[in-house]
């Protein structure tokens, strides 16, 4: 079996889909609560207007996990210079396979062209898989954010990690 990461394409949209929509309807490791269709995939991820990457894995053909570097968007969420926020997606069968350490490869080798010098993940506190990940990637916790409510109102604290990006 062979894995193969590159960067994501708007032709990868529906299979980034079928990683994602499947992770938001178990609930409770995202803070996306709406289901994605293609358009809002290369909206969010794949083609944001402050991309630096977005990141595929195929296990032989088969979608396996995206990640996502973006600077900052979002008016009253200000970063310092250099940072930039990460997202991570893999197939929920395919956990443990070390495709989300192949991705975090590929997404450092980008973040130090660009010029990154903090990554931010932020991830619900509720998220024991993905706080234990980004653990092993690095990253350290910086910030809690108490009981942030999600779009149905349930309110869950965030945990801000962070990895300081050393240049090659």
């Amino acid at each position: 079996m062979t894995l193969n990461i590159r960067q994501a394409t708007p032709e990868d949209a529906q299979d980034m889909v079928g990683i994602i929509n499947p992770i938001i309807m178990t609930g409770g490791t995202t803070a996306h609560m709406t289901p994605f269709d293609d358009a809002r995939m290369t909206r969010h991820y794949i083609s944001p207007k402050r991309k630096v990457s977005c990141v595929l894995a195929k296990w032989d053909d088969a979608p396996a996990g995206f990640q996502s570097l973006a600077w900052p968007d979002e008016e009253g969420d200000a970063f310092p210079d250099g940072w930039a926020i990460i997202a991570s997606f893999v197939d929920q069968s395919m956990a443990g396979k070390g495709i989300g350490r192949a991705l975090f490869e590929q997404t450092l080798i980008m973040a130090r062209q660009a010029g990154v010098t903090t990554i931010d993940a932020t991830i619900r506190a509720d998220n024991s898989s993905g706080l234990g990940y980004y653990e092993k990637m690095g990253f350290r916790t910086y910030e809690v954010l108490p009981a942030v409510a999600l779009r149905d109102g349930t309110r869950v604290d965030r945990i801000r990690k962070k990895l300081e990006v050393i240049p090659a």
